[in-house]
């Protein structure tokens, strides 16, 4: 198949790019910098920004699916921005599938669309979309999922995908800076320290990026849906953290703060950085505090259902590999 990934140059994309070649799909990126590792590949690459109409209209051009990765992640930045890209860009997206018959559309989603404060302990599809996280990343999210499923047809059929905290060798940004900051004695547990939360490896969310696709593709349901992605086994959080740090050598995160203080912590420290403009994003943020305290892990039973998925990756082998590649990094 002739695929276009939006996305293409980041941690999941990349991954999801190497599997596509893997297979035999003639392959297409959008990424906003330039990837001469992947031309190197045999990848075609287009450098642009999805916010732009034209674009998205020129890279959508004759192909047969679209794998939509391509996001403004974070917690922190401004609502404008998240929703250029997040928003404007995903609607650009759907508007140049229908134009060019582009007849499949996955797009990457997260399970941050349903965050409502509460902890969320085997949590479905049924939940609503957030309508008031303190975080613009949710918020855009889920207003570009709502656009996705909504646009799914006969013409252009879509499904969506939530996978959870996505791990593993070549993690640019979560796992990283976790460690970075608890070696700058700067993590600090969140709450009671006992919340459970899912973890989705890369390759398990590669998985069930092809598995919607063949769905789609073979007809074998209606699309038009959502689906929960994680590796199926929740980790208490403080705990898989601190044993990581140990196996690189790294003292553990033992101060702790309640989730009451740690959220007018971060109530102050955002008010700060947008009083006084502050350069980069405020060490605490009111959408952390509660991550960082509370359950949150899913049910992936309708993605096993309708999808076929499974998780394919053996955890124990990939924390391995993780923390050999981590080592690798500090001592570079």
């Amino acid at each position: 198949m002739k695929i276009l990934v939006t996305g293409g140059g980041g941690f999941l994309g990349r991954a999801l790019v190497g599997r596509l070649l893997a297979r035999g799909d003639t392959v297409r990126v959008l990424t906003r910098s330039a990837q001469t590792g992947l031309t190197q590949l045999g990848v075609e690459c287009l450098q642009g920004d999805i916010a732009d109409a034209d674009t998205l209209l020129h890279a959508c051009a004759g192909q047969e699916a679209v794998f939509h990765v391509a996001a403004k992640a974070g917690v922190w930045g401004t609502y404008a921005a998240f929703h250029a890209t997040n928003v404007t860009g995903t609607r650009n997206v759907l508007e140049s599938c229908r134009a060019a018959g582009v007849p499949f559309l996955i797009y990457t989603s997260t399970p941050s669309v349903v965050y409502n404060g509460q902890a969320l302990i085997g949590a479905d599809e049924s939940l609503p979309f957030t309508c008031a996280c303190p975080c613009p990343y949710p918020l855009t999210k889920a207003e570009a999922e709502r656009l996705v499923l909504a646009a799914n047809g006969s013409a252009l059929r879509t499904i969506a995908l939530r996978p959870h905290l996505i791990w593993g060798v070549g993690d640019p940004h979560l796992v990283p800076r976790v460690v970075a900051q608890a070696r700058a004695g700067r993590l600090l547990i969140i709450g009671n320290g006992k919340n459970c939360v899912d973890l989705t490896h890369v390759d398990n969310a590669v998985h069930a990026h092809l598995l919607a696709l063949e769905t789609l593709k073979h007809g074998t349901l209606p699309g038009g849906r959502a689906y929960f992605i994680s590796d199926g086994a929740p980790v208490v959080l403080w705990d898989w953290i601190n044993a990581l740090l140990a196996r690189l050598g790294a003292p553990p995160v033992k101060h702790r703060i309640g989730l009451g203080p740690a959220t007018l912590l971060g109530a102050a420290a955002e008010l700060a950085w947008r009083l006084f403009r502050l350069p980069g994003e405020p060490p605490m943020t009111r959408f952390v505090a509660t991550e960082l305290a509370k359950d949150h892990w899913f049910d992936t039973s309708a993605a096993r259902q309708d999808l076929g998925y499974t998780p394919q990756v053996d955890n124990a082998a990939a924390l391995n590999a993780l923390v050999a590649w981590l080592a690798t990094k500090n001592t570079t």
